[in-house]
């Protein structure tokens, strides 16, 4: 018999809840982040082609070098594309930079993606002051766009079901304005890596295997022994 309640099911056909991962379309998250200070910029689509990424990064990138300080005495041209050089001398597959370059004002990590190097791109980019400095194949972890697109997803998304694209991208964009409320600066090498440093320093070794112990572990010797007595 139905009794009162929120809802209620024949017996042995219990309430089911949709699946998390039932494929209701597609949502992209265009992302740029500031190592520094943790800023992150992000924007919910549908699509990632050239024309929306690039149109989304040309606005948000002139938006970030209008907000730095302003540049201290100007450089002569010889100086100025040392700057440059500088940063192109260890790359693999490096591109042509413009005779006349403006300020270097920015580091830009992106993924060795090809709609990354296209020409009209890379010379908006050196056009405006930016370096752009793309990460190896098979070396994604050196983007930490990635590294904060983790965390926003399970922010907004873990444990949840939503319609659709649209409102994962509302989620995303909400989470994604609260982080910027406060933070968390990204260093390599930070407080993670102070805190596993300090961890390993409290193990003993046993033996000289892998094994540790938090511990050190109490040796018996045999009776007799001078220092025994």
């Amino acid at each position: 018999m139905p009794q009162p309640g929120p809802s209620w099911r024949p017996q042995g056909q219990p309430e089911r809840r949709p699946h998390e991962y039932v494929r209701g379309g597609t949502a992209k998250l265009l992302t740029l982040l500031h190592p520094q200070s943790g800023q992150v910029r992000v924007q919910g689509v549908l699509r990632s082609t050239n024309d929306v990424l690039h149109g989304w990064l040309k606005r948000e990138l002139a938006d970030a070098v209008a907000a730095l300080p302003a540049t201290a005495d100007a450089l002569g041209p010889e100086e100025t594309r040392a700057a440059w050089e500088r940063w192109r001398a260890g790359l693999t597959v490096r591109f042509t930079l413009r005779e006349r370059l403006p300020a270097l004002r920015m580091l830009l990590v992106l993924d060795n993606l090809a709609g990354h190097k296209t020409p009209e791109f890379v010379c908006w980019l050196m056009d405006h002051g930016i370096m752009p400095l793309y990460t190896p194949l098979g070396g994604s972890w050196l983007n930490m766009a990635e590294s904060i697109q983790r965390v926003l997803v399970g922010r907004a998304l873990a444990g949840q079901h939503p319609d659709g694209p649209k409102q994962i991208m509302e989620w995303l964009e909400a989470t994604a304005r609260a982080w910027n409320r406060s933070p968390t600066p990204f260093v390599w090498g930070g407080k993670r890596q102070a805190r596993r440093e300090r961890a390993r320093q409290r193990r003993h070794a046993l033996g000289g295997s892998g094994a540790c112990t938090l511990r050190p572990v109490r040796r018996s010797r045999p009776k007799g022994y001078a220092h025994d007595k």
